[in-house]
């Protein structure tokens, strides 16, 4: 099929950029500020949209303003073609480090902060000081959808990873052991751990799921035993961990890399644990939109690399 190039040659590609913008923030204001532009020029916008289109797009509702059923059947392809079209020009755009400036969104977890960003952040402030990092803890619920709507370039994360579609890239980066860590002082035990001190003691768990009653691996593990554990705190911040057990007579489970960061920091002790949990492995994700991308692709052969090293 042949393109038609009369009816394209009426579209505006920054008028689609304005689509995505408004789609996606389902606001005149907001979307005029992530584009750059007056609101008074994306209301303009808007009308002319609104008039290619045929259609309303956006509509006053009791909360604000929602999508009509046709824009929120354009919201994704719009915003892969974007992509596409984005990606596309990078490629035919030489890519040098020394004097590239462009803004990477990471999705992280804290902990994964922890390992990669320091040293990530010294190699880009040696090798591309144009290049800015912009983290965010993301939803595991929503990630794939964040990366679908270009709301976020890269991912590091745990096993949830293993889900996606075919436009959803994966690397893995290293697969990691869990230890327990604990005060040697305060708990009155040392390494080994056995399996009677490990239920005796009180836990510590990071979570970011909601509700009362929160279990985690170790749970499941202790379960096929007929055995139970107790927990002393849960927290959805990995970052304060070390410093709660330092302080005082409980134990945690953590990857063995960031434990034996800690444990050398704050003088804690480590230990295999006393029951078998499966590995975890940590991966890479992106969109498929920018496999060829050599900003993007240069960007993960550096979070490879320091994967390696670690």
């Amino acid at each position: 099929m042949g393109i038609d190039t009369v009816n394209l040659g009426r579209v505006d590609l920054n008028l689609l950029v304005h689509l995505s913008a408004l789609l996606t923030e389902r606001s005149v204001t907001r979307a005029a500020a992530r584009v750059g532009i007056g609101q008074s020029a994306m209301s303009h916008n808007l009308a002319r949209l609104r008039e290619l289109f045929s259609d309303e797009l956006l509509t006053r509702g009791p909360t604000g303003m929602r999508l009509t059923p046709r824009a929120a059947i354009l919201l994704d392809p719009v915003q892969a073609m974007l992509a596409q079209v984005e990606a596309l020009v990078s490629r035919e755009q030489p890519f040098d480090p020394a004097t590239a400036v462009r803004t990477f969104r990471f999705g992280l977890p804290d902990s994964m902060e922890i390992l990669f960003m320091p040293a990530l952040l010294a190699r880009m402030r040696e090798v591309a000081p144009g290049i800015h990092l912009r983290l965010y803890n993301f939803d595991a619920s929503r990630l794939l959808d964040d990366l679908d709507s270009d709301e976020m370039d890269i991912a590091i994360g745990y096993d949830a990873f293993q889900q996606g579609q075919v436009h959803h890239k994966r690397r893995k980066l290293f697969t990691d052991s869990y230890v327990c860590m604990f005060n040697a002082e305060k708990t009155g035990i040392t390494a080994p751990i056995s399996l009677e001190d490990y239920v005796r003691l009180p836990h510590l768990l990071t979570s970011l799921r909601p509700g009362r009653s929160v279990r985690g691996i170790v749970d499941e593990a202790l379960d096929k035993l007929g055995l139970i554990r107790s927990i002393a705190l849960t927290t959805p911040r990995f970052l304060t961990v070390p410093w709660l057990v330092a302080r005082a007579p409980v134990i945690v489970i953590m990857q063995s890399r960031l434990a034996r960061r800690f444990a050398a920091e704050l003088g804690l002790s480590l230990s295999p644990l006393p029951m078998e949990l499966r590995e975890v492995t940590v991966s890479l994700l992106w969109h498929a939109s920018y496999d060829h991308d050599p900003a993007h692709s240069w960007l993960r052969e550096q979070v490879a690399q320091l994967a390696a090293e670690l």
